[in-house]
């Protein structure tokens, strides 16, 4: 009597997702898509989907977004996105130049600055994909690393070397590593994508809070003698599920940090657990679901280093406090005489005439040296002093602005249905109209205030982060589904880091703007002497939120869930 078969298991999406890597390392298998350009679009194997990421390149999707597909998906294009990897946002005039002829070329004269230092196109054909990859590496530039399950791209301060308060120079330790762990065997295969930035700045402008790693500047003494190091935070991110990084209690010597960031990543790569749920696949969650403590962390760090490291009391940090952070305006440069100016870019859109005129005014007014930032902005440096002014007018004139609203100098958006298969709701030109109505609403308002726009749970713009961060819906609306956002306040960085809270309160998108002027009228109309938006959203509870965003007492609705499969493919920056 034959025995019958046993029952097939199906392959979970974590173990498929892993055998394809496993398969293949795509950073050898560039030749493979010059092959796809030759025979066209329809040549290209399913399965690179997934190893075009290594590439730092995603299918574009076709505009409808989550709701155009099925899964958890929106439908994909003959198109392709790709971002281009900037260590540390530095860039020079000779490849801004580049980049504004591919993006007039290839991408439909249309690119965007990410909240990760990058630049990122689109539109561009399975052919393109090779002349634009071809272009950037002429100038030492590179897409390789930029998505994917590895280390991406290493961000820190855009004026690092160049910033008056800077404890240290941290740039050359962010492209060292940068260039040692991307592109690199060891780590090509990580469990998830892995977020690393380096900064010797005060102001921490490169959020370490939401990193995956972070090595910070931190000064001690011993014996009478300065020292500076790093202190070293593990398990930031944002997404479904956000968690500020945990510090780990230990001072990392400036000839120890190259070590101390690759044992780090040595510890993801290792931790086989997180290898078992792409939704729980973050290092994060070795805090969150897996019970390590930041001493277990170090213990693990210190055995794949084969030392001890000092330790680090909590004492000796100096979080910022809550300030601006996005070197935005004019701001003395250490180097005499001289000034960075920093351009507002808002949604990150730029077009390829304007990377071309960013080269040109690079040259006339600096030295050709230009800086990206988190915030999605531009940054021209070392502009003599006399010069600035100058700078600032041709700037603004090219819709680049240094002189800017409150509610613009804040607005982030992330990709959005326009592009990002898994978006729910459009975003940047809603940023775009949102920032004009509250600027015509509330002229001269007179708050720091960082509204955050992402269109879909996986919080690519950041929204948690945010004094108002604005998630992505849809709702029904006069017999009509149309976008809506669900609101979240009191988002933080630095000395006041935290997770901005569900307030039970969603609108339409095109009632937004009404029920954010209500709201920051209540707070003109309440606020005590001094106090910022911040401390007002921390002393104000949701009920009266509610009611002021509302215009009347309104019950609360719950956040809805993420989209089935949401936060396993998202290219979240």
């Amino acid at each position: 009597m034959t025995t019958p078969a046993a029952p097939a298991v199906k392959e979970t999406k974590a173990q498929k997702a892993e055998r394809i890597k496993a398969a293949k390392n795509p950073w050898h298998a560039w030749d493979e898509v010059r092959q796809f350009a030759r025979d066209g679009r329809d040549s290209v194997p399913a399965e690179w989907s997934t190893y075009f990421r290594w590439w730092g390149i995603y299918t574009q999707g076709d505009g409808k977004g989550v709701t155009g597909g099925v899964g958890g998906e929106g439908k994909a294009t003959e198109y392709f996105m790709m971002r281009i990897a900037l260590p540390n946002g530095i860039l020079t005039s000779a490849q801004v130049r580049v980049i504004g002829q591919i993006t007039k070329k290839y991408a439909n004269n249309l690119a965007d600055i990410t909240t990760r230092q990058n630049i990122q196109l689109h539109w561009l054909t399975i052919a393109g994909l090779i002349d634009v990859q071809d272009a950037l590496e002429s100038v030492g530039l590179s897409s390789k690393g930029a998505c994917g399950d590895v280390v991406r791209n290493v961000t820190g301060c855009p004026l690092a070397g160049l910033d008056a308060d800077q404890l240290i120079d941290a740039s050359p330790l962010a492209v060292e590593i940068a260039h040692k762990l991307n592109g690199n065997d060891t780590f090509y295969n990580l469990p998830r994508k892995f977020k690393f930035t380096i900064s010797g700045c005060p102001l921490w402008c490169s959020f370490p809070e939401i990193n995956d790693a972070s090595l910070t500047a931190i000064k001690r003494t011993v014996n009478g003698v300065e020292e500076i190091g790093y202190t070293l935070r593990v398990g930031g991110g944002l997404s479904n599920e956000p968690h500020i990084a945990v510090r780990i209690p230990a001072f990392v010597r400036q000839d120890q940090a190259i070590a101390v960031a690759t044992a780090t990543a040595e510890v993801f790569r290792d931790a086989g657990i997180l290898r078992e749920s792409r939704t729980s696949a973050r290092i994060k969650y070795l805090f969150m679901k897996f019970g390590w403590t930041a001493e277990t962390f170090l213990a693990e760090l210190e055995s794949k280093l084969g030392y001890k490291l000092d330790p680090s009391p909590v004492a000796e940090d100096n979080p910022p406090a809550d300030i601006y952070r996005d070197h935005v305006g004019i701001t003395p440069q250490r180097q005499p005489g001289l000034s960075a100016v920093g351009a507002s870019v808002l949604n990150g859109r730029v077009s390829g005439d304007q990377l071309l005129k960013l080269a040109d005014l690079a040259e006339k007014y600096g030295d050709g040296n230009l800086r990206a930032t988190i915030g999605q902005n531009i940054i021209i440096v070392n502009v003599p002093n006399a010069r600035t002014a100058a700078l600032v007018v041709e700037l603004n004139t090219l819709g680049l602005n240094v002189d800017v609203s409150s509610f613009w100098r804040g607005a982030i958006a992330c990709t959005g249905t326009e592009f990002c298969k898994l978006a729910i709701a459009e975003t940047k030109g809603f940023n775009k109209w949102l920032v004009a109505e509250l600027e015509d609403r509330l002229p001269g308002f007179d708050q720091q205030i960082r509204i955050h726009i992402t269109g879909c749970t996986n919080s690519c713009g950041q929204s948690w982060i945010a004094d108002l961060g604005l998630e992505g819906k849809k709702i029904k609306k006069d017999g009509k589904m149309v976008d809506a956002f669900y609101f979240c306040v009191g988002g933080s960085v630095g000395k006041y880091a935290g997770i901005a809270r569900q307030i039970g309160y969603r609108a339409a998108a095109e009632d937004c703007p009404e029920a954010i002027e209500r709201m920051l009228r209540a707070y003109l109309a309440d606020r005590q002497p001094a106090e910022d938006l911040r401390a007002w959203f921390a002393r104000t509870n949701d009920e009266t939120l509610r009611a002021h965003l509302n215009g009347i007492v309104a019950d609360p609705v719950e956040r809805d869930a993420p989209p089935v499969g949401a936060g396993r493919l998202a290219p979240a920056e």
